[in-house]
């Protein structure tokens, strides 16, 4: 489900029209039952959708969610009793499939060194990830706080809601199931219109930013310091513009049928510090981890809470991708929350803790684009090296390209500059973010720079492949 692609919105609003008229005729022939057809339709709506992506991503995912309500309520019935010991089972069962399609070859070929042709020709299924964590989740809450099984039908809506199968956000059974279980389609006005600000603000990141900057990622640089900081700074800009525009454009689209989805972006370049930074950055995430590991390892309360931390971020590294450059990135994310949280009585301007802040964090991302381990650590060795900042490697990365397009790409950090502002300001002066992008004038000139802008270039989203 590529909301990127034409194709995608054709697909939806065709089937979208079909429901609207099979409704038609079943409230016509069955007034007495009005909207029975509105939770099977979404749930067909949402299946289909998944199918247009590839028969695997489909059979996964029901593979996935049928043994997830299957094995709870088989415990429910018949073992609750003994909840913790068939919990753990259970929920292998449920990691089994992402083991198998995202690490087999990690494990088996590079960390064991087995050599298994078979395991690196295998695609991670879109979307496995997010949707395998989300059951995960309903499975601990269920049973863990004894919340009752819900009906199949309102489970499959929860598991499989479309905006947010592939790439999230990860929803909870307390947010997403009780909006499933009421679910109608409404058509609301006001709905539609907050729907489609959020829609215009997520195609404007995606397709005009994040696209158009993906052009000028060059990670082939390895011993110019400058051209290495440049492929970091575009390439966070990049991920965060794509990412947040997939789910921007995720909660639009539950907006317009009346579900309120988690927003999984509040402007972490806005951060004033590495611990608010995960606090905006991949919200959903964040909060899976805290609640289902760093928690149950002890958390804050224990005076291991450093190695609790480097845990969880080095898990949570790994969850991005199979490779030793997603560990080391994790691990480093881990370094600098335990520094962030030792000096947590200093008090520091907000633009030296921005500024801190930022540099930590896109320093960070060489090591989440780069997979030789042998280039990144000698990448890391010249960004850590002060003898590398000198003036030929200055006057090189000047003129890494030519003229026209270094105006492209001045004009494009500009414009990528201004909109950072206005989400400063949203979070600064309205608490709230993205505020001055969604204003009605905004949105008009978002759709406006959009169809001008947009990348020629219609390039995957990032997080399909995790």
């Amino acid at each position: 489900m590529n909301f990127a692609e034409l194709r995608f919105w054709q697909l939806l609003v065709s089937t979208l029209g079909l429901i609207v008229l099979a409704r038609a005729f079943f409230n016509a022939v069955f007034p007495s039952k009005p909207c029975r057809l509105d939770k099977p339709a979404l749930l067909g709506l949402g299946l289909f959708l998944l199918l247009s992506v590839s028969w695997v991503t489909f059979a996964i995912f029901l593979v996935v969610a049928v043994s997830s309500y299957v094995g709870l309520a088989w415990i429910i019935k018949r073992h609750r009793n003994r909840g913790p010991i068939y919990l753990v089972l259970l929920i292998a069962l449920q990691l089994s499939p992402l083991v198998y399609y995202k690490y087999a070859d990690f494990i088996a070929n590079r960390v064991i060194g087995l050599q298994i042709p078979a395991f690196r020709d295998l695609a991670v299924p879109v979307g496995i990830s997010f949707y395998t964590f989300q059951k995960v989740a309903f499975v601990i809450d269920t049973l863990a706080l004894n919340r009752r099984l819900p009906r199949f039908l309102d489970y499959m809506n929860f598991a499989g809601f479309f905006p947010q199968i592939v790439a999230g956000p990860i929803e909870r059974r307390q947010d997403l199931l009780p909006q499933m279980e009421q679910f109608r389609f409404h058509w609301l006005p006001a709905g539609i219109d907050d729907g489609a600000r959020w829609i215009a603000l997520g195609l404007f990141f995606k397709r005009c930013l994040a696209d158009n900057i993906a052009q000028y990622v060059d990670v082939s640089a390895g011993n110019n310091p400058y051209l290495i900081w440049l492929a970091n700074l575009l390439f966070g800009l990049r991920i965060y513009y794509d990412f947040a525009g997939y789910s921007l454009i995720a909660v639009g689209l539950g907006r317009c049928l009346g579900i309120r989805l988690t927003l999984n972006f509040l402007s972490p370049y806005c951060s004033t510090s590495i611990v608010e930074f995960w606090r905006r950055w991949h919200i959903t995430l964040s909060q899976w981890f805290r609640d289902y590991l760093y928690i149950p390892l002890g958390g804050a309360r224990t005076k291991y809470w450093a190695g609790t931390v480097a845990v969880v971020f080095i898990v949570s590294g790994l969850w991005h991708g199979a490779g030793w450059n997603f560990l080391i990135w994790g691990a480093m994310h881990a370094s600098f929350l335990i520094v962030n949280r030792a000096a947590a009585k200093l008090s520091l301007p907000s633009l030296l803790g921005w500024a801190l802040t930022m540099l930590a964090t896109f320093f960070a991302w060489v090591s989440f684009y780069e997979p030789r381990t042998g280039v990144l650590m000698s990448k890391l060795q010249v960004l850590l090296s002060p003898t590398a900042y000198h003036a030929a490697s200055l006057r090189a990365a000047l003129n890494q390209f030519g003229p026209g397009h270094t105006a492209t790409l001045a004009g494009l950090l500009v414009l990528t500059g201004a909109v950072l502002v206005l989400e400063w300001l949203s979070i600064r002066l309205k608490n709230e973010a993205y505020y001055y992008l969604r204003r009605p004038a905004a949105t008009v000139s978002l759709v406006a720079l959009t169809v001008l802008l947009a990348s020629g270039q219609n390039n995957a989203f990032i997080y399909f492949a995790f």
